[in-house]
């Protein structure tokens, strides 16, 4: 029953006052008192309930009349009745004598009032249970005291806030979900109503609001928070002052005494300012207060506070209040590591719910993402993925760039969580396409990004990569077509390093299944002593990649027994490793042998975990027939224009190319699954294609994959050899190459194929014709090193009749490569060619200019330089042809890599390095390296830094992974690089005077270059050894020219300042050599018997100007992180017994006869190596080529690179270049100008226009002519400014991994 809705009665109450002044009850109440029962006073007190609510404030006669009544219902007998009952008529009877006397209330003691107001208050959680019969009653009792605002009276009392206190605290306690929309305001009224007409809002009191908003209250009654924050809400501009007061007293003053909140603060102004930031208008300075604090925790708090308030999702703080957003960024660079965290953790929501604070954060996520603490590195990537994956646009590319950084960072978590997140990005945003094509634009660098990675030297970066290829680039669990079409896109959109990656995984993982194979096959072999020697080095071999390889070759060992006792477990792993094994196979076979493995009492196995990661290295997850089918019809699609290329964002013939290049890749990997006819007739249509480079990828997939075509596919065979044969006869060179390489590899009938090409080739040979002339002389040279004995006889002939009269003074580089390649071919049939080849001698001319006509080209010259020096190194691979080449030969080839011509020095180091590293080359090769300290170009110098770590390290591991290997150590260990480097250093042309500090100061580097990378570490005393070396050498003589005492002087001074490099780099240099050093004896002489050199070839004085004197800028030498990559191959070693000895056996000589019959057979390249080394610029430069800066070096050590257009040279040496460039000076100079000639003359000179004919220069960039390839923009730093100034801005092409 709703009492407020009755209807006052039509007349007025009538009472009577007795004459002897009893109290006058309504009609029908008889008294009330302490006699009469319960029940009956419970019946009387409705009537009288009933009166007083239907009286108004007009009627004043009964107001008079029933004033000894109300003061009557406010006794104690009332006020403390044991029924509740009783005690809620009262109150509501209370409540309308409020209503009725107001403004004046009938009671004027003020203890009376307080006891009143009390008793009321304790009636209202009467309101708790709104099931109860009564509720109605305790609904109109909250509904009449709001609305007549009653509580107000008590302002007038001392002890108000008492009152006020259990009022608010009683409300907040009995509010629930129970309760309708009216109960809530009424309450809210009355609340509002006490602070908003009262003086003030007390500490007592505004805790009795605010502890509702503390999380723990919050979360026991949410609605006594809602019915807070809507009366903070409402009186917002009377309570804002005491909130201030209250935080200020506590955060500012410190004194938490003030309130039992104290403690609470931070939590309180979240919630605050949730409800309305107005409430602390006066409370932010504050916070800006904290935020300086001395104490960490504390700034702590506060940044968490902040951080909650900022990033909110309607905030707007950080614009509001500027100051305290800009002091909340300063805590990004706090001391304290927690703050940094925390701030950054506060990011990722700024920048979804703020995305116009991006720029602000930028800045400081920048320098936190390079924190020295992980986690926050970590964190920073967790920040800028979490918000890009909400929304792209959220983050800026500044912010992925950071990710990028991270990619690489030196902690394997943060680089972890760089690379997946980026993955996730790619596969959202690109293959997914869920933001469009603008955001998959944005986001498409990632997936070069990641394939670079495979560059990393850590086994477990490879292993991340290979997990993104598989289930994020192209995920594996895709149909096949769609499979396919993903990579077929992907693979022609990647950069030509990323491609190089991808082909460089698929090959690291063909080689692994390799190894489990040949495991396989061990174990089916009978159990021998060799056989458990080769099945633990090939187990060693399986560890290494694998994560953390120390762990890894127990486990291998562990699934090595089981492989053994299982024989189920290894038809398994036979058939996943079986090259026709389809990808649904693969993932049957993997899950089968996993759930063999598993251990359900064991949760966490790590030795199922290793398995795993093997099994998913070798499991051809992505390639089977299938998938070669269906790339190659992707392909026909492309061909015939049907395909999506466009739609895809390549172009048709980027699409056919680069599909092509990927089938030649797998290929290599994949051969079986290319046995199709339907795969062979898209690859002959590919044949006939204009396109040459499509062409010859297909030649080469024929070449890969068609051992079977002859007896498989006999209608494939006819239509192939005709073109094959049209392309070695009339294809590119290229094609030539490869197609003879295809007949020779794929036909039974090899001999007659490759007769049906030579006969017609050799007969057609014409000098007139120039241009035509290539690509028969590739064919004939492949065909003479293929089947030497078949055609030796005849390419005689061709040598001697045709290259020797005619060509060789023309199409020299051409002409060079066939002599090696036959020369190859016939390396054990060279005492039959001998007499043949001794017409190709010649008289050495400057520069590599044979014709002595003086009107070859420069980049004729750069490219003939290059040919020569090459050829020499491929010759050198050969144990008969490097045995007679002599340290005069040697020394000539080591110029090359000090050309003038920066992409000569460029693709000559590029070839030495892949030598070497597959250990292919004898180890005095190596030294070539130390003459790269000389490079005027800081890149060509930090490569060449790389390329020596690489080798060295490749031959430190098989040196350890081969016992055997301990015989060959004079072949393999790297220190014996330093007799070879001392020797080659001591004929350097720069350095003619042994007592000229300068070119002393040039020997210290180039030693330094080298030995710097050898004394990394003290691997077995190596440091006392390679002194043992040095000082072995001063008791020798150098074989070179063993009776100039000039030239041995020049081999004891460089041995002396190597002496005196390693001691100063070294303290253990002292100790005793673990073993005597052996010598080449091709290079020194033997000891005399009582020979004692014990002289000192470099003053003290020049000793202290070479180690104290101003350092080169070789620090610059770590700033290429680029690990090369090269597989190992079984290194060749070349016999002891003719070219080394040790300090006691006797010196011996190669057969003079032998000798001089054997190096006349590649004479003619000797004599057309002689470089042009990195000293001088033409005093006259025509104006075709490009402008040259002509400054002298401060220290003139750098060679200058003349680099006019004519000189530069493409990588693809036999492709064509202008031959535009400078006529021949009258007098070619020879070699490099000895330093002490230029030194003496050289000036300094700003001027960029004017030349200068003397003095030693850096390296400039010259622009490149007409038609030539673009030289680079790696010059000498100095150089950088004044180059932009003389040419235009230009790209130098550096030698990749």
């Amino acid at each position: 029953m709703d009492f407020t809705a009755q209807p006052k009665p039509a007349t007025a109450l009538c009472g009577v006052v007795s004459a002897d002044g009893k109290i006058a009850y309504p009609p029908g109440v008889k008294e009330i008192t302490d006699k009469i029962t319960t029940d009956e006073m419970i019946k009387r007190l409705k009537m009288v309930v009933k009166t007083f609510m239907d009286m108004d404030q007009d009627s004043e006669d009964e107001k008079q009349q029933y004033l000894p009544l109300a003061l009557h219902l406010a006794s104690e007998f009332f006020l403390r009745n044991p029924n509740k009952d009783v005690r809620l008529l009262v109150a509501c009877c209370l409540a309308d004598i409020f209503r009725i006397y107001a403004p004046e209330a009938p009671y004027t003691s003020h203890d009376k009032l307080k006891d009143i107001f009390l008793f009321i208050t304790r009636q209202l959680k009467g309101l708790e249970d709104t099931k109860s019969p009564q509720f109605n009653r305790y609904f109109y009792l909250l509904e009449n005291l709001a609305w007549v605002k009653s509580y107000n009276i008590c302002f007038e009392l001392e002890d108000c806030n008492e009152i006020f206190i259990q009022l608010f605290r009683t409300l907040f306690s009995v509010i629930n979900n129970s309760h309708n929309k009216k109960v809530q305001m009424h309450m809210l009224d009355l609340m509002s109503s006490i602070i908003m007409e009262g003086d003030g809002v007390t500490q007592e009191l505004l805790d009795s609001i605010l502890i509702n908003l503390i999380p723990a209250h919050k979360n026991l009654n949410k609605q006594s928070f809602d019915l807070a924050k809507v009366l903070l809400k409402r009186t917002v501009q009377t309570i804002e002052a005491c909130i201030a007061n209250f935080f200020n007293q506590v955060l500012v003053l410190g004194r938490s005494s003030v309130s039992d909140l104290s403690e609470h603060v931070f939590d309180l102004i979240q919630e605050l300012f949730a409800i309305d930031p107005h409430l602390l208008l006066s409370v932010m300075p504050q916070l800006e207060f904290k935020l300086k604090s001395n104490d960490g925790e504390e700034r702590l708090a506060v940044v968490r506070l902040l951080a909650k308030l900022f990033g909110s999702k309607d905030s707007d703080l950080a614009t509001q209040n500027r100051p305290l957003w800009q002091c909340f960024l300063g805590r990004f660079n706090d001391i304290h590591v927690p703050v940094r965290l925390e701030s950054v953790k506060f990011a990722s929501h700024c920048l979804m719910n703020h995305p116009d604070l991006a720029k602000d954060l930028t800045e400081y996520l920048k320098v936190r993402s390079h924190d020295p603490e992980e986690a926050i590195r970590h964190d920073v990537i967790v920040t800028i993925i979490t918000a890009a994956k909400r929304d792209l646009a959220l983050v800026n590319d500044q912010l992925l760039g950071f990710v990028r950084e991270r990619t690489l960072d030196k902690r394997w978590r943060v680089r972890k969580e760089a690379m997946m997140g980026l993955a996730q990005l790619y596969k959202k945003y690109c293959l997914h396409g869920e933001a469009g094509k603008e955001a998959a634009e944005k986001v498409s660098w990632i997936k070069d990004k990641l394939l670079h990675i495979y560059y990393q030297n850590s086994i477990d970066d490879k292993l991340l990569v290979e997990k993104i290829f598989a289930q994020y680039l192209v995920p594996h669990n895709l149909e096949t077509e769609e499979r396919m079409k993903c990579l077929y896109y992907l693979y022609a959109s990647l950069d030509p390093n990323a491609v190089k990656a991808l082909n460089e995984m698929w090959k690291c993982q063909n080689m692994l299944r390799s190894h489990v194979r040949e495991l396989l096959d061990l174990h089916k072999q009978p159990t021998s002593e060799a056989n458990c020697s080769a099945m633990f080095g090939k187990l060693m071999t399986i560890a290494k990649n694998l994560p953390d390889p120390g762990k890894a070759q127990d486990f291998v060992k562990k699934f090595n027994q089981v492989l053994g006792d299982d024989e189920k477990l290894r038809s398994q792993l036979e058939l996943l490793i079986s090259p026709t094994c389809s990808c649904k196979q693969a993932d049957i076979c993997v899950r089968e042998i996993a759930r063999k493995l598993a251990n359900p009492k064991q949760p966490t196995n790590p030795f199922l975990e290793m398995v795993k990661f093997l099994l998913e290295r070798i499991a051809p997850v992505h390639i089977d027939s299938e998938a070669i089918s269906a790339l190659v019809k992707l392909m026909n699609k492309s061909i015939e224009g049907t395909a999506d290329d466009e739609e895809e964002g390549v172009s048709p013939d980027t699409a056919i190319r680069s599909g092509l290049e990927l089938l030649k890749v797998l290929s290599f990997t994949h051969p079986t699954s290319f046995h199709s006819a339907e795969t062979y007739e898209s690859l002959l249509q590919c044949l006939r294609m204009e396109d040459d480079k499509v062409a010859e990828a297909a030649i080469q997939i024929f070449r890969n994959t068609g051992h079977k075509i002859e007896t498989d596919l006999p209608q494939i065979r006819s239509t192939l050899i005709p073109i094959l044969h049209q392309k070695a006869k009339r294809g590119t060179p290229h094609q030539a190459k490869q197609a003879v390489h295809c007949i020779h590899a794929i036909f039974t009938n090899k001999e007659v194929q490759l007769a049906q090409i030579f006969e017609p080739l050799s007969r057609s040979l014409n000098a007139d014709v120039p241009e035509q002339l290539i690509t028969p002389l590739v064919s004939l040279g492949h065909i003479s090193m293929l089947a030497p004995d078949q055609f030796a006889s005849p390419m005689k002939s061709v040598v001697a009749n045709f290259i020797v009269k005619d060509l060789l003074m023309n199409d020299r580089v051409q002409a060079i490569k066939l002599l090696v390649r036959w020369l190859l071919g016939m390396k054990n049939n060279q005492s039959k060619s001998a007499n043949s080849t001794l017409r190709l001698s010649a008289m050495l001319v400057s520069e590599g200019d044979l014709t002595e006509q003086k009107r070859i080209s420069k980049s004729d010259m750069s490219r003939l330089r290059l040919a020569a020096g090459s050829a020499i190194m491929k010759l050198a691979q050969e144990p008969c042809y490097h045995e007679i080449i002599t340290p005069e030969q040697f020394q000539l080839c080591a110029l090359v890599i000090n050309d003038e011509c920066y992409q000569v020095r460029q693709i000559f180091a590029q070839k030495l390095h892949k030598a070497l590293v597959k250990l292919l080359l004898p180890l005095e090769y190596m030294a070539i390296f130390a003459l790269c300290a000389k490079d005027p170009v800081k890149e060509r110098r930090a490569h060449a830094r790389q390329c020596l770590l690489k080798n060295i390290s490749i031959r430190r591991e098989y040196i350890k992974q081969n016992p055997m290997a301990t015989e060959k150590l004079l072949s393999l260990l790297p220190e014996y690089v330093v007799p070879y480097m001392i020797h080659l250093l001591a004929h350097d042309p720069d350095f003619t005077r042994s007592q000229d500090v300068d070119q002393l100061r040039d020997i210290k580097e180039c030693l330094w270059f080298m030995l710097e990378v050898l004394m990394t570490k003290n691997e077995n005393n190596s440091h006392a050894f390679m002194k043992k070396m040095a000082e072995n050498i001063k008791l020798t003589r150098d074989a070179q020219s063993p009776d100039e005492s000039k030239t041995n002087e020049k081999l004891y001074t460089v041995c002396d300042v190597a002496l005196c490099v390693i001691n100063s780099k070294s303290a253990l240099c002292n100790a005793d050599s673990p073993k005597d050093p052996v010598l080449p004896m091709k290079f020194f002489t033997q000891p005399e018997k009582d020979f004692c050199n014990d002289k000192s070839y470099i003053s003290e004085e020049t000793r202290v100007l070479l180690l104290t004197g101003k350092p080169k800028p070789a620090g610059v030498l770590g700033a290429v992180n680029k690990p090369l990559s090269a597989t190992g191959r079984k290194p060749y070693v070349r016999s002891t017994g003719t070219e080394t000895g040790s300090n006691i056996n006797v010196n011996s000589e190669l057969n003079p006869s032998t000798g001089n019959r054997s190096r006349q057979l590649f004479s003619p390249i000797i004599l057309l190596l002689n470089p042009v080394r990195i000293i001088s610029v033409p005093p006259e430069i025509n104006s075709d080529q490009a402008t040259q800066g002509n400054i002298s070096s401060d220290r003139g050590k750098k060679r200058t690179v003349t680099a006019a257009g004519a000189e530069n040279i493409q990588q693809k040496t036999d492709e064509k270049i202008d031959e535009s460039g400078p006529p021949a000076p009258s007098k070619p100079r020879r070699g490099r100008r000895p330093k002490s000639e230029s030194q003496g003359n050289a000036t300094k000179n700003d001027d960029l226009n004017k030349p200068i004919n003397k003095g030693r220069k850096r390296a400039a960039v010259g622009q490149e002519s007409p038609g030539g390839l673009e030289a680079g923009n790696a010059k000498a730093p100095k150089l950088q400014d004044l180059a932009k100034k003389a040419a235009p801005a230009e790209r130098q092409i550096d030698l990749q991994r």
